[in-house]
C-alpha cells in the first residue's frame, strides 16, 4: 500500500485516458503528478487545462523510447509509482502503418521497463517494498470471442491485430520483468474506454461530431460486432485502487459489464442527440446511419468479467452505459472549444484502417 501522498509519473498522460488519470490524481487525490508524453498527434494538452499551473503537476515533453531522458525524469522525480499509458492505441491506424506501434508500444516499454528496474534497485526499505511498475494494456490482447464467454486474467493471448500484438508484447515483458529481476509490476486488461476528451477518430466521438454536422454515420459491417463498454472515469478509478493495493506481479481485468454491439452504441448515441439536440428539420439522427465494408481481421466480440477486481480491491463501475452516453454526448455539445481545432488539423474525420502494405523494412 502506498502513501496518501505519492509521487505518481503517468507516461501518456495527454492521451485521453491518460489525461483522465491526470486530471483525476490532481483533482481528487493528494497523490503529485508527473506527466511525460512525447505530444503526438492523440496528445492534447488542451485536456488538462483543468490542472495546468497545479502546484502538484507538472509536465515534460519526452519520448518513452529515449532512455536517457526517462531515466533523468525518474531520477530527478523519484516516484513511488510509475503508470504506463503511452501508447499507439487505434486499430485502424495500425493496420496500414504499424511500425509506430511496434517502436512505441514495444520498444518503449523496454526503455520504461529497464529505466523502472535500474532505479528501483537504488531503493531499499518501504520505498522499494511499495513501488509499482504498473502496465495499462487491453482486452484485445485475448483475441476474439464467440456469442458467449469471458475474458479472465487466465484467458490465453491470441492478439489478431498489429495493435493488439504490440500491447500483447508488452504485457509479456512486463511479465518477465517480474519473474526475471523482481520488478514490482502491475498489469490491468481493460475493456473498450469513451467518455470526454476522446480522440474523435475512435468511434463514440467520431458519430457524435458527425452526427452533428450531418454526416452519414458509417458502421462497419452489420454493426454487429460486440464491445464491453467502459466509461473512463470507472477506469481511472480502478487504475487508482489497483496501484494503490494491488499485489505486486498481479494482473486485473478492468470491465464496465456493458456489453453492446456497434450498431446499439450509434443508436443510444442518436437517441441521446435527439433529446439534447434535435435536428432542425426535426428527423432523428438514426436516419444518417450507413453501412461500410468492414475492417480486416475485425474481431466479433470481447467481454471481460472483471470479477478479480471487484472482489479483491472492491471496485466496480460506477456510471451505466446510458448514463455515460449522455454524458459524453453533452460533454461534446458544449465542449466544441477541445475538439473543432482537431478535426481542423491533425484529424479530419476520414475512414482509417483500410488494407495497406505494411511500412517498414522491406523494398520502398
Amino acid at each position: 500500500m502506498i502513501a496518501s501522498k505519492a509521487r505518481i509519473l503517468v507516461t501518456g498522460g495527454a492521451g485521453f485516458i491518460g489525461s483522465a488519470l491526470v486530471r483525476h490524481l490532481i483533482l481528487n487525490t493528494e497523490h503529485s503528478v508527473l506527466n511525460i508524453d512525447k505530444l503526438t498527434y492523440a496528445g492534447n494538452l488542451a485536456s488538462l487545462r483543468d490542472v495546468d499551473g497545479h502546484p502538484r503537476y507538472q509536465f515534460l515533453r519526452a519520448d518513452v523510447c529515449d532512455g536517457e531522458a526517462i531515466a533523468a525524469a525518474i531520477a530527478e522525480f523519484r516516484p513511488n509509482i510509475i503508470t504506463h499509458l503511452a501508447a499507439e492505441s487505434h486499430v485502424d491506424r495500425s493496420i496500414g502503418g504499424p511500425e509506430a506501434f511496434i517502436q512505441t508500444n514495444i520498444i518503449g516499454t523496454f526503455v520504461m521497463l529497464t529505466t523502472a528496474l535500474e532505479y528501483w534497485l537504488t531503493l531499499s526499505g518501504d520505498e522499494k517494498e511499495s513501488f509499482r511498475f504498473h502496465h495499462i494494456s487491453t482486452d484485445e490482447v485475448f483475441g476474439s470471442l464467440g456469442d458467449e464467454g469471458y475474458f479472465t486474467e487466465s484467458t490465453a493471448y491470441s492478439p489478431r491485430s498489429p495493435y493488439s500484438a504490440s500491447k500483447a508484447s508488452a504485457d509479456h515483458l512486463t511479465r518477465a520483468w517480474h519473474e526475471t529481476y523482481g520488478l514490482p509490476t502491475l498489469i490491468t486488461n481493460c475493456s473498450n474506454n469513451y467518455g470526454p476528451y476522446h480522440f474523435p477518430e475512435k468511434l463514440i466521438p467520431l458519430m457524435i461530431i458527425k452526427a452533428l454536422t450531418g454526416q452519414p454515420l458509417p458502421i462497419y459491417g452489420k454493426g454487429d460486432n460486440v464491445r464491453d463498454w467502459l466509461f473512463v472515469e470507472d477506469h481511472v478509478r480502478a487504475l487508482t485502487r489497483v496501484f494503490e493495493d494491488g499485489a505486486a506481479g498481479a494482473t486485473y481485468i478492468i470491465g464496465g459489464r456493458s456489453e453492446r454491439n456497434n450498431l446499439q452504441v450509434v443508436t443510444s448515441l442518436c437517441q441521446s442527440l435527439d433529446r439534447l439536440r434535435p435536428r432542425a428539420d426535426g428527423s432523428p439522427y438514426s436516419n444518417l446511419i450507413s453501412y461500410v465494408t468492414d475492417r480486416p481481421g475485425h474481431d466479433h466480440r470481447y467481454a471481460v468479467d472483471p470479477s478479480h477486481l471487484e472482489q479483491d480491491l472492491g471496485w466496480k463501475a460506477q456510471v451505466s452505459f446510458d448514463e455515460g452516453i449522455e454524458a459524453t454526448a453533452l460533454w461534446y455539445l458544449n465542449n466544441e472549444w477541445w475538439w473543432r481545432p482537431i478535426l481542423d488539423g491533425a484529424y479530419a474525420g476520414e475512414r482509417l484502417g483500410e488494407l495497406a502494405a505494411p511500412s517498414g523494412g522491406g523494398a520502398r
